[in-house]
This record gives structure tokens, sequence and C-alpha cells, in this order.
């Protein structure tokens, strides 16, 4: 039975989500990767007892995670009954719906009533939860009102099987429709999570950031280090055991330019005339840039 790191604290930095009262750790455990079935269940246990023992308190899911969909929630599920759900109470756990999940059009990509809450209900299930402490909407739908999605995540919350609310992949102008509307519904709306990085800054340019900022609505970003890119690992090659390599689904060899590795190697440099790695470097940027936690 694990048992956890008893100064698992005291490095640990904790940023407040806008103006809400939850904070989350400077860093966050995302299951996008390395938790599906194509992946070792030791080594998904290790990440996690080593994340909860440095202080990573968020673990990050989504229902479509795996491979196969779904299989990372069941993952984790195992993970926690067997030896983590005596910690539930200092862990953030999130998960989210959008993507496509299920066959038919219930459970295609999008952001109905339907869909969000009985994927909230398989989630739960698969995790042995019972509730998540923040639920996402995971992408836009153009084709759902708007209302409806929020109206959605309100029921969540106002069922208990959530405690606060978040969008993933919205940009300003949506974000601000969002925000407008939870605020009408009283639900405790907390946190947009984006692709954020050096090659990707999609969120300054459509005005998310920004509004965010405006609104007091957090931000956490995935693949800051864009799925390794911006670090050593493919200056010299694409390594055999990458992630390229082992799965090429959202990070393929046409991804890894020329134009991205002089860059990469470019802060390379940097890195290493202040002594530091470029996993170092991105961590500082990332801090010095954020408008917002």
């Amino acid at each position: 039975m694990y048992v956890a790191n008893e100064k698992r604290y005291d490095k640990m930095q904790y940023n407040r989500l806008g103006k809400s009262g939850l904070k989350l750790p400077a860093v966050s455990l995302g299951f996008w990767h390395n938790f599906g079935d194509n992946a070792q269940y030791s080594n998904m246990k290790e990440l996690c007892f080593t994340a909860f023992d440095n202080g990573i308190t968020h673990f990050d899911l989504a229902n479509n995670y795996g491979p196969a969909p779904g299989s990372a929630e069941e993952n984790f599920g195992k993970i926690f009954a067997n030896e983590m759900r005596a910690y539930r109470d200092e862990m953030i756990i999130s998960t989210k719906a959008g993507y496509e999940m299920w066959p038919g059009p219930y459970g295609c990509r999008n952001g109905s009533r339907k869909y969000l809450l009985a994927s909230l209900d398989q989630s739960l299930k698969r995790m042995g939860l019972e509730y998540v402490d923040i639920f996402y909407h995971h992408c836009l739908d153009p084709e759902t009102p708007l209302e409806e999605t929020m109206g959605a995540l309100s029921q969540a919350v106002r069922s208990g099987k959530a405690l606060y609310a978040g969008v993933s992949n919205y940009d300003g102008e949506n974000l601000e429709k969002a925000c407008s509307i939870l605020e009408d519904l009283k639900c405790p709306f907390v946190i947009n999570q984006n692709r954020y990085s050096i090659f990707d800054r999609t969120i300054e340019n459509n005005c998310l950031k920004s509004t965010a900022a405006r609104l007091n609505k957090g931000i956490i970003a995935f693949s800051p280090l864009a799925q390794g890119l911006l670090t050593d690992r493919y200056l010299n090659g694409i390594p055999s055991d990458s992630r390229v390599m082992t799965d090429g689904r959202f990070l393929s060899v046409n991804a890894i330019t020329e134009e991205k590795l002089k860059k990469v190697r470019a802060l390379s440099e940097i890195a290493k005339e202040r002594n530091k790695s470029s996993k170092e470097i991105m961590e500082y940027l990332l801090r010095a840039t954020s408008s917002n936690e």
C-alpha cells in the first residue's frame, strides 16, 4: 500500500485560480498520455506516486484519454482504489467531456446536455469516485447553444458530481459568453485549459489569455513543452522509445521540422549559458508570461 511522502508540501508552489478559493500546484499530472492500455501499469503507479510525493495534487483526466477511450480513467480508478483513496481530500481530480467517446449521435463530439451528463456519470464510475473537483467542457461545439452546454456544467455542480466547472480549447469571445451564462446560473466557473507554449501561442492571438485575465478566471496550460520538442530530447534524432515512435497519434515525425529544431537549439544554448536545462528555462518563461494562474 502506497504511503505518501510526509514532506510532499515543502517545496511545491500553489497558485490561486483567478479570484476563486481554489489553488492548484504549479505543475499538474496529465493523463492524456502514458495511462492508456498501451502503457505499463507499474509505470502508471510510479508516475502517480512520484507526482503526489512532490506536492502535485492535481490529476487531470478526460473521458476519451487512452487508448482506448476511457482506459486512462479506468487505470487511474484502479490506482486510486488500491493505493490512494486515503488521500482523496488532498487531491484535485478533473475530467472532461466534449470529443467523440461512444458510437451514435449522443456520444460524438458535442456539447449537449445529454452527452455531458451521461459522460460524467460514466467517468465517475470508471474512476470509482463520488465526484470530481473540476468538470470541463473539452471543446467548443458550434452546433449546440452555449446556454445548453453551460447549463449542463451547472447541473453537474448542483448535483454534487462536480465542485467546479471549466472549459477547454475555447477562445476569448466564447469564454466571455460562457462566463456570463455561468455567472447568471451562480455556477463556480474557475478555469480554462488550453495548449500554450513557444510553438503555440494561440491563446494570445484569440484573446483567451487577455479575456481570462480581465474576468479573473484561471488558465492552465497543457503541452507547455510541446510534447517534449522544447527539451533536448529530439536534438540528435528521434529516439526509438519516444512518443513519436511508440505512438505518433498526436506527435508525428512531420512535426519535428528543422525550423523548430533550430529554435530549440537556440533555447538550449541560452540554457547552457545559465547552467540550466531547456526544461528549466521553459518553466521560467511560463511563469514569467502568465498573467493569471
